[in-house]
């Protein structure tokens, strides 16, 4: 293992760590089509989400997401991406007369 990987590994585990507290910083992207939230961490510094958010949008953009909205904040997500689902059909209920 090399001093690179030692140190991106010790990031990562400081990265969960503050996690877990609630102190970690994330990359929150929203796009409207598809209508989706996208979660991208945890970091340790806000410097370091926002380093890495040229990415996320780039791979984004490249699979074609449309009106793409970022922050960068602190939070702890539950879900790493949250999409309305467009193609199930809406649940309508239906009475029946006795």
């Amino acid at each position: 293992m090399t001093t690179k990987d030692n140190t991106t590994d010790l990031s990562s585990r400081f990265a969960e760590f503050y996690n877990r507290l609630g102190l970690a910083w994330w990359v929150e992207i929203k796009t409207s089509l598809p209508v989706c939230i996208y979660f991208f961490g945890p970091f340790i510094s806000q410097k370091d989400a926002e380093e890495a958010l040229p990415g996320y949008i780039e791979d984004l953009e490249a699979e074609q997401a449309q009106t793409i909205v970022t922050d960068v904040k602190r939070c702890k997500p539950t879900q790493l991406t949250v999409c309305d689902e467009l193609d199930v059909e809406p649940v309508v209920t239906v009475q029946v007369n006795p």
